[in-house]
């Protein structure tokens, strides 16, 4: 059982990422993390989530069941949100251009979203992924815009999060490749580019080190180094990144301090990094050390940093960090027109607000 205290504050990032309205209203209602019942977790936000299901509106129904099993699957309840989330993506997608993309890996089953894939008319190819706790339909509905940049698209998730079966683990970054060589024959991707968020951004990186086919990185939030070498940083961690670790990785949550430093990126990998590395940093991030960013600053040759006051994700800064990902998408691809300049004017707009509010 989850402590209710980090729940309601570490969704609320989630929540409004996915604009969910009303969803204080909802946490107010939840006095326990046990079983399904009214006032549990699981039972208001299913319950909210049946609500937009009855009107008829199926993408707002999947996005509060993604919350419902939230933050991992740790029981039959959370299990039966985790399939109605999926289901009600389903629904939604009809006729939007979104087709499912099974992968069978060594080790287990990966599971996507896509749109744009084609044998004859091969695109650059955009891969979306969220982090130890984001499943796949809660990132699905970008795709309906993917075709816009003139990109093929896959929304995917971590191994042992959602529908991917895969264990999370020091190499699970070669997921990313072999997810790559799966669609090589419908997708350009010598020209992939990577919004991989939190962990996924670790995953990105590591995998852009030894796969020049991974263009650009864009993420928010990301561990880097020092996050899996330094034990008196990972003492501090909240229990609720903790215990997600553990799920995900198997290794009980004690041992995960012996477990993780082979992961971590080194400054020569780093280095070695010849693509644009877009990340937004929180200054008061409670999950990912600042030394983390003194690492990246002083060896990604071409980073794009922006540093937010505010705590990992950024939640406050939710509008602008998705503005900000858009437009350093399309530099990357190299587009510029009337819709690249009107992204760059309202995030200019809304920085500039930030800075005055400030």
């Amino acid at each position: 059982m989850n402590d209710l205290t980090e729940l309601k504050e570490y969704v609320r990032v989630h929540a409004r990422g996915q604009r969910i309205d009303g969803y204080q209203a909802v946490l107010d209602a939840i006095r326990t993390d046990e079983g399904d019942g009214p006032g549990s977790w699981v039972g208001e936000w299913s319950r909210a989530a049946q609500e937009q299901q009855d009107r008829g509106r199926p993408l707002e129904a999947s996005r509060r069941y993604a919350m419902a099993r939230f933050p991992y699957v740790d029981g039959p309840a959370r299990e039966e949100a985790g399939r109605r989330c999926v289901s009600a993506l389903d629904s939604w997608r009809a006729g939007r251009g979104i087709e499912p993309l099974e992968v069978e890996l060594k080790g287990g089953r990966v599971r996507c979203w896509t749109s744009g894939l084609s044998a004859t008319e091969p695109k650059p190819l955009l891969v979306v992924m969220g982090g130890i706790v984001t499943v796949k339909e809660s990132w699905a509905p970008l795709l309906t815009n993917v075709r816009k940049l003139g990109m093929a698209g896959i929304v995917t998730e971590m191994p042992g999060v959602g529908e991917n079966t895969l264990r999370y683990g020091a190499d699970s970054h070669r997921m990313l490749a072999d997810l790559l060589d799966a669609v090589a024959d419908r997708a350009d991707v010598a020209q992939t580019h990577a919004i991989a968020l939190s962990f996924s951004g670790h995953m990105a990186l590591r995998c852009a080190v030894d796969d020049h086919r991974i263009r650009s990185v864009i993420t928010v939030g990301a561990p880097v180094g020092p996050f899996f070498t330094d034990a008196g940083w990972q003492d501090t961690l909240p229990r609720i990144t903790v215990d997600t670790l553990a799920h995900l990785t198997g290794s009980p949550a004690g041992e995960l301090p012996g477990d993780l430093p082979d992961w971590a990126l080194t400054g020569e990998q780093l280095a070695v990094l010849d693509i644009p590395v877009h990340y937004v940093a929180s200054l008061r991030d409670e999950i990912i050390p600042a030394a983390d960013i003194a690492l990246l600053k002083e060896h990604v040759r071409t980073l794009d940093l922006v540093e937010k006051d505010d705590v990992h994700g950024s939640p406050n800064h939710t509008a602008e960090t998705q503005l900000w990902t858009v437009a350093s998408l399309m530099r990357d691809r190299g587009i510029r027109n009337l819709q690249s300049g009107l992204i760059n004017l309202m995030l200019r707009l809304r920085s500039r607000r930030g800075r005055s509010a400030a």
